[in-house]
């Protein structure tokens, strides 16, 4: 398989050069590398999301390294500082007891007491001339020791700032993904509602329903109208017939009573009938 893989790309490349000439090299490179975009345009953005995650997170391996080495270096330092600072005291020592046989050398004597024991002036020239060689040497070292100290302590401080850089700058990652996140996460909400395919047959099923049930009730109260505008008034045009009292009419046929009596009830009968 591999030989072949290695054989299609000769082939391919020879190809190219025949093609393009001298051109090819320029051609493959910017082939590929649109091939790298398009392939990158297609990874979904959560799988960016989380290799982003992932690299974050692949630092703290490294932060704990560097701590652990500005630890180390802490402890060193202040190692270094007590030595340095104890290798002065006894400098500054030393130095108050060489000046003071020097002071003795010069005074003029032969003889010294120190510590309850006498010593001579040659003695006291030959332990002030070893003191005094013993101090240039350690001085010498002293200084040496407190530039390596001042050396180490400005690489604690640089490794101090760097690391410190470190923690601040994952932090600033750490808050620019969860913001990354969040955006994500309302754009793909938002992404859902608009994609959301709402079945709009019931919808319009229910609207012809209630559109018909209003058209029918037009309908019903057009008809009401035609039928009966006047349904539900008080009915003041109905005549009530105001009924003859026959039991009159009886009584003055048989009583006798004069054509003018009578003239009187045919006219109240006609005008009950003109009232109709």
């Amino acid at each position: 398989m591999l030989k072949k893989a290695i054989l299609g790309s000769l082939a391919v490349a020879s190809a190219s050069g025949f093609f393009f000439g001298r051109d090819a090299v320029s051609y493959l490179k910017t082939g590929v590398a649109s091939v790298r975009d398009a392939v990158r345009s297609e990874v979904p953005i959560e799988f960016e999301m989380e290799r982003a995650k992932k690299e974050v997170e692949a630092l703290i391996p490294e932060i704990h390294k560097s701590l652990k080495l500005v630890a180390e270096q802490q402890v060193d330092v202040e190692k270094m500082r007590k030595t340095v600072e104890q290798k002065a005291a006894a400098l500054a020592e030393q130095k108050e007891a060489i000046l003071a046989l020097k002071e003795d050398v010069d005074s003029g004597g032969t003889q010294f007491v120190y510590a309850g024991r006498t010593y001579t002036v040659s003695e006291v020239q030959r332990d002030l001339t070893e003191r005094f060689n013993r101090f240039k040497v350690a001085e010498t070292t002293l200084k040496d020791q407190e530039s390596i100290l001042a050396a180490k302590e400005q690489a604690l401080g640089s490794h101090t700032e760097t690391l410190e850089g470190m923690l601040s700058q994952k932090k600033d990652l750490e808050v620019q993904l969860e913001g990354l996140m969040a955006r994500m996460q309302t754009i793909q909400a938002r992404k859902q509602i608009s994609d959301l395919s709402i079945d709009d047959s019931k919808l319009a099923r229910a609207k012809s329903l209630v559109n018909e049930i209003g058209k029918k009730l037009d309908v019903e109260a057009r008809l009401l109208d035609a039928e009966g505008n006047f349904v539900g008034l008080i009915p003041v045009e109905t005549k009530t017939e105001v009924p003859v009292d026959i039991s009159e009419q009886v009584a003055s046929y048989f009583s006798g009573k004069t054509g003018g009596n009578l003239d009187a009830v045919d006219a109240k009968i006609a005008s009950l009938k003109n009232a109709e």
